[in-house]
């Protein structure tokens, strides 16, 4: 499959063999402003919209930043209404992208704190560089809440009391402990990081994998964990009639059948 590269200013992006690669480009540390937000917006909705693209990396560009989160410049040279605003769109950013049926995995390549964090708690999967950097949402030390999703995904997540603590200290995490908690779902080597990263990726992909029931298991698990068990229930059952219409899963089962490895197209 030929890739794809778009150049965005504070985004760049790319697809290599089914994978999205979107790449926040604003060394040293990768903090973003609303013109990445509107740059991580098009590159969120041309993944969407790629019916080639069956998997979604996020990272930070160099090795020392995933993302620092917002520019406290930015946010200090503003007015009160434009802070609210922009607020407003990047959590709509963010719920595109996690509600996106594709599934979406966050590699972290160093120190991922504040708005870094909240980016990376819309992605389905955070995998670690290991040593490369901490995780955190210390945004009460600036007297602020973590006001992109935080206070909601890390409740998730990690549980309630827990997320309280961690915000309410403003406390930083090694991976491994964040891995402990389960904010982190694995670590891997620092050499050849994100090689490993793409692999793991690329499993995911057809014809590896039923590209659409993995988006559809997605689905089910992110909205059903926001409505009551009955209606998630119905929309499991909804999901999963679509999957049966799927050519997929007439090659999945038919190949169970006769006992061979399937061959998935996506479709």
């Amino acid at each position: 499959m030929a890739e794809k590269v778009m150049a965005h200013k504070l985004v760049n992006y790319r697809t290599d063999s089914g994978v999205a690669v979107i790449e926040l480009n604003d060394p040293p540390a990768n903090t973003y402003t609303h013109e990445m937000m509107r740059d991580l917006d098009e590159a969120i909705l041309q993944a969407r919209f790629d019916n080639d693209v069956h998997v979604i990396v996020l990272r930070g560009e160099g090795d020392k930043f995933f993302s620092a989160g917002a520019n406290i410049k930015m946010l200090t040279s503003v007015d009160p209404t434009f802070k609210y605003y922009f607020c407003l769109h990047a959590n709509e950013t963010l719920s595109r992208l996690e509600q996106t049926p594709k599934l979406v995995i966050a590699a972290l390549n160093g120190h991922t704190v504040g708005g870094g964090l909240e980016i990376a708690m819309a992605a389905d999967m955070r995998i670690a560089s290991r040593g490369a950097g901490k995780v955190g949402l210390p945004e009460v030390q600036l007297g602020v809440l973590p006001g992109t999703g935080g206070t909601q995904r890390l409740v998730r997540v990690v549980g309630k009391a827990r997320a309280i603590e961690l915000m309410v200290t403003g406390r930083l995490l090694e991976f491994e402990e964040a891995h402990e908690l389960g904010l982190i779902q694995d670590i891997y080597e620092s050499e050849g990081f994100f090689d490993k990263v793409m692999t793991f990726a690329k499993q995911f992909v057809p014809p590896n994998k039923a590209a659409k029931a993995v988006g559809r298991i997605k689905r089910a698990c992110q909205t059903g964990a926001e409505i009551p068990f009955q209606d998630a229930l119905a929309l499991e059952r909804e999901l999963q009639q679509q999957l049966f219409q799927s050519s997929d899963a007439s090659e999945g089962l038919k190949a169970y059948v006769e006992k061979r490895a399937p061959h998935f197209k996506g479709a």
